[in-house]
């Protein structure tokens, strides 16, 4: 259904929606419409809105939704004694001991993690270990970080009890990189280029000579005023940039 709403806000002949606008309606990623798009041009009306068949049959689970549910509550609760975390080895071996399953595979164990938003929790995990850890002493901890749905305080409620989840959420500032910009592209070109151009191959005999080397390198980058150039490929601009092309009927 959503296909079908993406290519019906598409079509030049109709609103000619552009695909920030349509994502922004259906609550789906930029990059979602530009495959629906290339898809319609590429493949047809018919695979673009019902996706390709399969070859072969879609392969039988190896563990049921109660079982699944286990090895995710497994995963969230404290490790065994003598390990610092838990690792997919560990998880399927501690499936087997508990009788969540006769056999189970740490590779079985981890399609069943990613499934259920393994980034979400490990995301909200890691950084509760920093909050709790490196950055115990601060008040208030700024996150930079780009607009994927799993950075987001709701992640916290999803793995921790309210309580703790709240005491964490209100020590974190998050600040979002624009949403359809290359704000995050650029800044890793320029330290990149930084790397290249000032540090590589160079010995440092202290952190000041390193914040001297580096800071003068910045400013002269930064009078320089350069810009980026994106270019992408003719095949790719008609899909992604459909929208700014002239409607020409026939």
């Amino acid at each position: 259904m959503k296909r079908a709403h993406i290519l019906l806000k598409a079509d030049v002949g109709g609103p000619g929606w552009t695909d920030a606008k349509i994502a922004d309606a259906y609550d789906c990623r930029t990059k979602t419409v530009e495959n629906v798009r290339q898809r319609f041009v590429e493949q047809g009306f018919e695979i673009a809105l019902n996706g390709q068949k399969r070859d072969k049959p879609p392969t039988e689970k190896l563990l049921d939704g109660e079982q699944e549910a286990k090895v995710i509550a497994m995963r969230l609760g404290q490790p065994p004694a003598g390990y610092g975390k838990w690792t997919l080895r560990l998880l399927a071996r501690k499936v087997v001991e508990l009788k969540i399953a006769e056999a189970v595979s740490y590779q079985t164990v981890r399609r069943t993690l990613k499934k259920r938003d393994e980034t979400k929790v490990d995301g909200a995990i890691e950084m509760a270990n920093l909050l709790e850890g490196r950055y115990a002493a601060c008040e208030k901890v700024l996150v930079v970080c780009d607009n994927l749905n799993t950075h987001t305080p709701g992640a916290f409620y999803e793995v921790f009890e309210p309580e703790r989840a709240r005491s964490l959420v209100r020590r974190i500032e998050f600040h979002y990189t624009p949403k359809h910009g290359s704000w995050l592209n650029i800044a890793e070109n320029e330290l990149s280029s930084m790397t290249r151009q000032c540090v590589a191959g160079r010995r440092m005999g202290s952190v000041d000579q390193l914040r001297q080397e580096t800071t003068a390198w910045h400013e002269d980058v930064n009078r320089t005023q350069r810009g980026v150039d994106w270019q992408m490929k003719i095949d790719d601009a008609r899909t992604k940039l459909k929208s700014v092309y002239p409607k020409i009927k026939m």
